[in-house]
């Protein structure tokens, strides 16, 4: 599956009775809390980008890794995003964090649609995640002060099942069933992969329907 046209994923956002926890969970750490103990104040909210376009003839998404040397999610990997501002919808996040960390303008996008919010509760976050469309092959910037490396992945090395893996990690003094995307040398975990599982399962789902 190379190609997945705007009309495709549109669709596959739609999907009556697509089960979401269901799709979610595939990439789910175990065992992993559902929520933390009651803390005072709101959950902190941020909103994410999923980006495609076609490039070489083939449907690409855009990840993230961060720098190494800084203080929160060093070396994590992620969609650009990042937390909301007074004022912003959660769309206007991504959009803002998305120009920010990789140089993407709105101006070139077409908002396809959203992915269920995510809750992750090391980070007490909820994370809203906005499918847009790029016009054609983007043309980053990276934010260096953040951005280690920005990932072009295609569609298709995602969908492989021979790319999903799972291994056992000690993460905080316990050990975990870590099932994980493999791109390049990198593992892709956690609440992205997590994001990731329910997009990639709604195309799935699409394409059969």
């Amino acid at each position: 599956m190379n190609i997945v046209a705007k009309n495709d994923i549109e669709r596959a956002l739609q999907l009556p009775d697509f089960d979401i926890t269901s799709a979610q969970s595939k990439m789910l750490p175990r065992p992993r809390g559902t929520r933390l103990p009651e803390v005072s104040g709101e959950t902190r909210q941020g909103g994410v980008l999923v980006l495609l376009y076609l490039k070489d003839g083939r449907t690409h998404l855009v990840l993230t890794r961060r720098r190494d040397d800084l203080n929160v999610h060093a070396g994590q990997i992620s969609f650009p995003g990042g937390r909301r501002e007074d004022g912003e919808t959660l769309q206007e996040t991504a959009l803002r964090e998305a120009r920010e960390e990789i140089g993407i303008e709105q101006a070139n996008l077409e908002i396809l649609g959203h992915l269920e919010c995510l809750y992750i509760p090391p980070t007490d976050y909820e994370v809203y995640p906005t499918v847009a469309w790029h016009d054609s092959a983007p043309i980053f910037k990276r934010q260096v002060d953040e951005v280690a490396e920005i990932m072009e992945v295609p569609l298709a090395h995602l969908l492989d099942p021979a790319n999903r893996l799972e291994e056992l990690w000690e993460l905080r003094g316990y050990e975990v069933q870590v099932p994980f995307f493999l791109v390049g040398r990198h593992k892709v975990w956690g609440a992205t992969a997590m994001m990731l599982s329910e997009f990639l399962e709604r195309v799935r789902q699409a394409a059969l329907a």
